[in-house]
């Protein structure tokens, strides 16, 4: 097994909770008294091209809630959207501790819309550990697709044998083993520390 000299992070779901998933919009449309159905088929209609960069979060909501009088405000709906993201400070602590060895090039390959992704990035410093984002709102491409971890390993110039990938969606983790890199499934932080040790990255 070649040695790791390269690690990158999925953030919704590892390091942070999703951004804005099925259930953060199911509570959006209690709590703003929402038509769930009609809701969540504009959502699905919309968010492929938000969640790459090709719409902005006033076009989404515009699409989504917007094209019609409401109770509410667009500022109250986008506070309400950043408040669902929160920590998990376990899995945090094994990045921190990863990052602050030195020895490894640490980037996020994520799944987000920009104004969340800067929102997130922001809001829990996560520059403090990477180095740098391949998010979907910056490269125009979505894990599953192969595009985006391509695109990760040319722009970074390593060998994909000496990456490890994390994320905790299976399916997220075919592409990039296809192209050689190492992949881990994960699923809580003290089995993301052995995981992680099987690879002799030390936490």
């Amino acid at each position: 097994m070649a040695q790791i000299t390269t690690l990158f992070w999925d953030i919704g779901g590892v390091i942070l909770t999703n951004g804005w998933d099925r259930e953060s919009r199911k509570e959006a449309a209690s709590a703003f008294r929402l038509d769930w159905e009609e809701f969540q088929d504009r959502h699905d209609l919309s968010f492929p091209a938000f969640d790459t960069g090709q719409i902005t979060l006033n076009e989404y909501l515009d699409r989504t809630l917007f094209y019609r009088s409401r109770s509410f405000t667009r500022e109250e709906f986008t506070a309400f959207m950043f408040a669902q993201s929160k920590e998990y400070p376990q899995t945090r602590a094994i990045l921190d501790k990863v990052a602050s060895s030195g020895k490894y090039f640490i980037g996020a390959i994520n799944n987000e819309p920009l104004e969340l992704n800067q929102y997130r990035i922001e809001a829990f410093h996560l520059r403090r550990n990477f180095l740098v984002f391949f998010s979907s709102c910056y490269v125009r491409s979505r894990k599953p697709e192969e595009t985006i971890f391509r695109v990760a390993l040319e722009v970074t110039q390593r060998p994909p044998e000496q990456c490890l990938f994390i994320d905790d969606r299976p399916l997220n983790l075919e592409s990039p083993r296809r192209l050689g890199m190492n992949a881990i499934h994960h699923q809580n932080a003290e089995q993301l520390r052995s995981e992680l040790g099987k690879y002799g990255v030390e936490v």
